[in-house]
């Protein structure tokens, strides 16, 4: 009897000389905000492209290699190829007068410490919005020439994918990535070895692996535990984003903020700027001082040391939303540590310490070991001075050190195509480097009207051709009909879509708020369902799948949708993620947000719908409560934090009705003689600027 071995064979297509680029340009996030690059990929052979979520990386492992050949044969696409080289080249080598800006100086360095980040759908590293904030903060810091490194987790399984089924139940699916598909590589050493380091556990010590993608100018290095040489269980600790037990969470945090002090001095990295964005990797501050107590100082002059060159970023507006461990739980994890730097349990235990709670809050730790803190907007940054006053009770709230800096949002991620060729035009290339520019953007009233319309038009077009599809597929995993099919896609016409969208678009928190317009049911009827004023409602977003009452939310919206005077006029879109949202900030004609105040930190996604001419109807919190001028769309007045949240509801929502039905419907279907409303395309240019 033989015994038989089983092999697996991997065949890669090779890539002729003439595009050996390709790979680099796969290897390289700046195609996360590039389209020309992505679209290069496409050209290739579209069903691929589809076939592997537009990741580059993969694609190349998969095409055939008479497709690469017959490229090299293709003088346009080596044209193509070529030009976006020569820009690929020019971005990365070009000089850049803000070099020094901020006043940083040649020697200088910032590590960015994040649990997430959102570049592209093809390093699926994220959930949300702090990721794609993160990403952003990335892809700008490139775009500034900033000496700039940012460390985070490579995440096995990520965040997950979204189906919903006929009852509007949440289905969740995650997917293990293949590394050798994502846009990562080893760190390497000069001897071609992997570079690892040691993170101490309970008990054990725990290797990692250092991987690093490249965005632009800026490198990720990304912190990976699942090694032969470990546990299954240490193994587990990288695997999965917001998933698990509290003792995972713990070990995740350990990794990202202490191992990621390891790597970089692995690396021979100085950091002189060390950012924590959001508490997650608050326990670098602990290695830091670590390693100036080994070096002799004592802990306070560490502590010191630590702080005055560490900036903290907090992006949560509920106390209950702040990362905190047991007393009991840390001493399993620190007592030795602690010991090492010679101070004792309650000393130690202090850094963590809120009022009236025993537990280890990380937000706590990270405003004790910085000198800079930071909210998000400006309504937020009042409130978590006011959420974090018992760290500085000898003073009011509102005179403490946390202060704010407003969101942005990296135009050339979500700035549609369309609008770069149209800037491109009309206010000359420079428009890139005049973001800040108020007075600048005001060229933007010298576009024609007519053809600021066509593109608004095209874009929503855009929009609809891929909803159709994602409907279409949705309805045939669930077993729809072709005439609910009909029914569901009656609004949705890519060749006349002069219809009045509004979009909602974001995770189904339930202080979000996704179900206000249902509020009452008959006077939404009567806006929307209107013969000649038509209103389409699109709504996407995905639910944490421990979170009971987002997938409740979700379940409601599609409750309604399947209402049959809603049908086909209110749509739950399902596997929200960032080639969706792209989708929608640039085709809806209004963005939605109506979170309740003032729990909503920022709120970046309008700014991405108002960047691309459509027009906010938000509540007034996060950063419409600063980009609200009267003239640049809607606003819903809060009602007082203190009113019975049922009657909020109510009041709320009748001024969002009244929004509707008095001015943003009217305005809308206001046509002039050219077949739209003059007065739309007004205060949509207004809401770009």
């Amino acid at each position: 009897m033989f015994s038989r071995t089983a092999f697996t064979i991997t065949v890669n297509p090779k890539i002729p000389a003439r595009l050996k680029r390709l790979e680099e340009l796969a290897n390289n996030l700046w195609y996360s905000w590039d389209r020309a690059t992505r679209t290069l990929f496409s050209r290739l052979d579209p069903y691929l492209w589809e076939a592997v979520g537009h990741n580059p990386k993969a694609f190349l492992k998969r095409v055939d290699e008479s497709t690469l050949l017959k490229a090299t044969e293709d003088r346009v696409f080596l044209a193509t190829y070529n030009s976006i080289l020569s820009t690929y080249d020019s971005y990365h080598y070009e000089f850049s007068s803000q070099d020094n800006i901020a006043g940083l100086q040649p020697q200088d360095q910032i590590a960015y410490f994040c649990f997430e980040f959102g570049f592209h759908e093809s390093l699926p590293i994220y959930s949300g919005g702090l990721g794609i904030l993160a990403g952003d903060h990335c892809k700008s810091a490139s775009d500034l020439h900033l000496p700039f490194v940012a460390i985070g987790l490579l995440y096995r399984q990520g965040y997950f994918s979204q189906t919903i089924d006929t009852l509007g139940n949440q289905q969740v699916t995650y997917t293990i990535s293949d590394f050798e598909d994502l846009p990562v590589t080893p760190v390497l050493r000069e001897d071609g070895s992997s570079v690892h380091i040691e993170v101490s556990l309970p008990q054990r010590n725990v290797v990692v692996k250092v991987w690093q993608a490249k965005i632009g100018h800026v490198t990720l290095y990304l912190l990976d535990t699942d090694l032969p040489e470990n546990s299954p269980q240490d193994r587990y600790i990288t695997h999965n984003l917001y998933g698990g037990d509290r003792v995972m969470r713990i070990e995740q945090e350990i990794i990202l903020g202490m191992g990621g002090v390891r790597a970089l001095q692995a690396l021979g990295i100085k950091p002189t700027i060390w950012h924590i964005n959001e508490g997650h990797a608050a326990f670098m501050i602990l290695e830091r001082i670590h390693n100036l107590v080994q070096q002799g100082l004592d802990f306070a002059s560490a502590l010191e040391s630590v702080a005055v060159n560490t900036v903290f970023t907090t992006h949560t507006a509920v106390p209950a939303g702040h990362d905190y461990f047991s007393t009991d739980m840390m001493q399993t994890y620190f007592e030795r540590f602690y010991q090492g730097l010679h101070i004792t349990r309650e000393k130690f235990m202090a850094l963590g310490h809120v009022a009236e709670s025993s537990d280890f809050n990380m937000t706590a730790l990270a405003i004790h070991g910085s000198r800079t803190h930071n909210g998000v907007s400006k309504i937020h940054g009042d409130v978590s001075a006011n959420i974090c006053r018992d760290l500085w009770p000898q003073i009011e709230p509102e005179e403490n050190p946390i202060s704010y800096i407003t969101n942005g949002v990296h135009v050339p991620t979500f700035l549609a195509q369309e609008w770069s060729d149209l800037f491109d035009r009309y206010l000359g290339h420079e428009w890139r480097s005049k973001m800040c520019d108020t007075e600048f953007w005001t060229r933007i009233n010298k576009i024609p009207d007519h053809l600021f319309w066509s593109v608004r038009q095209s874009l929503k077009s855009q929009m609809f051709y891929g909803i159709r599809s994602r409907i279409t597929e949705q309805n045939t995993r669930n077993h729809g009909s072709e005439a609910h099919l009909d029914r569901l896609l009656k609004f949705i016409d890519p060749i006349n879509p002069n219809i009045l969208t509004l979009g909602f678009a974001r995770r189904f928190a339930t202080y979000k708020r996704a179900a206000l317009l249902f509020e009452n049911l008959d006077w939404l009827r009567k806006i929307i369902l209107d013969q000649d004023r038509p209103v389409l409602l699109i709504f996407a977003g995905k639910a944490h799948p421990a979170d009971v009452p987002g997938q409740d939310l979700i379940r409601r919206i599609s409750e309604i949708s399947h209402l049959p005077e809603f049908e086909g006029r209110l749509l739950l879109i399902e596997g929200y993620d960032l080639r969706l949202a792209r989708r929608l900030v640039a085709g809806v004609d209004v963005w939605l947000n109506n979170p309740i105040y003032p729990l909503e930190a920022s709120g970046t996604s309008g700014m991405k719908a108002g960047i691309n001419g459509a027009i906010n109807l938000s509540v007034l919190d996060g950063w419409w409560g600063e980009g609200y001028d009267g003239k640049n769309g809607w606003a819903i007045k809060p009602g007082p934090e203190n009113m019975e949240g049922a009657l909020r509801d109510k009041e709320e929502s009748r001024a969002f009705y009244e929004i509707l039905q008095d001015q943003v419907v009217p305005l809308y279907y206001n046509y002039g003689k050219l077949g739209y409303s003059p007065e739309w395309v007004k205060m949509a240019k207004h809401s770009m600027i």
